[in-house]
């Protein structure tokens, strides 16, 4: 099979709202990287089927729009299948990122045609690697119910987060997905927010530059000529590339149920969410927020990177930045032909 020979930069499309919508923090695993802040997004919040659909009304906007209810697990939303409708009567396209456990039978209450995409989280080509990560058992009841749901005519995907403690088992996915009938696959760069973020678990789980370029663009090509759809971010930029952020040209926003509304997912971990949402309004917060620090232009790339997790960046001895770093929203993509 052939593909393309590069991988294609995914350009922001302004006019196109993402939604990523928290609709709960709870949940049943308690993986090593888990993003989710109790202290900033609220521990064992659920939203009511109500705040759901206020919410997304609220956030709809007039042109094309994307929704991806995550949680915590979403499928442990008792409404889920309800908010999904409630989604596709606004015209959202939607997507569920799940842990794979499918709870509440979920696929047995929800048609493929209903949901755009049905994300499993998989962490590892093996239970053995997979397992030490999202937990004992994960892996049988993630791919047994990921098959199931391929059986059923669900759009499938998979996403895999990339660390130092599965990055080498990364090109071994390949005969996995190739096996499970999966025609998507997003690779991410851990965060360093929520478990990630902590000094326990940052020295362990952060890629450096090294190991993301000599493992990711390998993986991601082979995985392309298996006839996959591959999509993972761009993270560090050419010399000739122009720094552009999603935050001021895409729409995007990252909703939580305590009612706090980012638009960097860098910032989360931080009480400066450009919006609130509240008796199904979205307004402005008060005071200095990530937005304002948008426009800064700095020769790193990303001032919010810069600002938060500034040991993500190399110097040359006088000082200069050995490269830019991209906006975390920026995708490459490999399209098999």
């Amino acid at each position: 099979m052939k593909m393309k020979n590069q991988p294609q930069t995914v350009a922001f499309k302004p006019g196109e709202r993402n939604i990523f919508f928290h609709i709960l923090t709870i949940c049943n695993l308690r993986c090593r990287h888990c993003y989710i802040n109790p202290e900033q997004h609220g521990d064992h919040l659920l939203l009511t089927l109500s705040e759901i659909e206020n919410w997304l009304r609220a956030l709809r906007g007039d042109g094309p729009a994307n929704v991806v209810f995550l949680g915590g697990e979403p499928t442990l939303h008792p409404d889920l299948p309800a908010a999904i409708r409630a989604a596709k009567k606004l015209n959202y396209a939607v997507t569920i990122d799940s842990n794979g456990y499918m709870l509440n039978h979920f696929l047995k209450r929800v048609h493929p045609q209903e949901v755009d995409f049905l994300s499993f989280s998989i962490d590892g080509p093996t239970p053995a690697v997979n397992d030490a990560i999202r937990g004992r058992d994960s892996f049988q009841v993630a791919t047994e119910n990921l098959k199931k749901a391929v059986g059923l005519g669900f759009n499938v995907s998979v996403i895999y987060t990339a660390s130092r403690a599965n990055i080498a088992h990364l090109p071994d996915m390949i005969p996995l997905l190739t096996d499970l009938k999966v025609k998507r696959f997003f690779i991410q760069v851990i965060g360093l927010r929520g478990k990630s973020a902590q000094a326990a678990h940052n020295d362990t789980l952060q890629v450096s530059r090294e190991e993301w370029l000599a493992v990711v663009p390998y993986a991601a090509a082979k995985a392309a000529q298996a006839g996959i759809h591959v999509t993972y971010p761009k993270v560090f930029l050419e010399p000739e590339e122009t720094f552009v952020c999603a935050g001021l040209v895409a729409d995007n926003y990252f909703v939580f149920p305590n009612g706090r509304v980012y638009r960097c997912p860098l910032c989360e971990d931080h009480p400066i969410n450009s919006y609130h949402l509240a008796a199904g309004s979205l307004s402005p917060a008060s005071g200095l927020r990530e937005d304002a620090f948008f426009r800064l232009n700095i020769p790193e790339g990303c001032v919010m990177n810069k600002l938060l997790q500034p040991d993500t960046i190399e110097y040359d001895v006088s000082g200069q930045a050995l490269r830019r770093i991209s906006c975390c929203l920026l995708k490459q993509e490999i399209r098999p032909e």
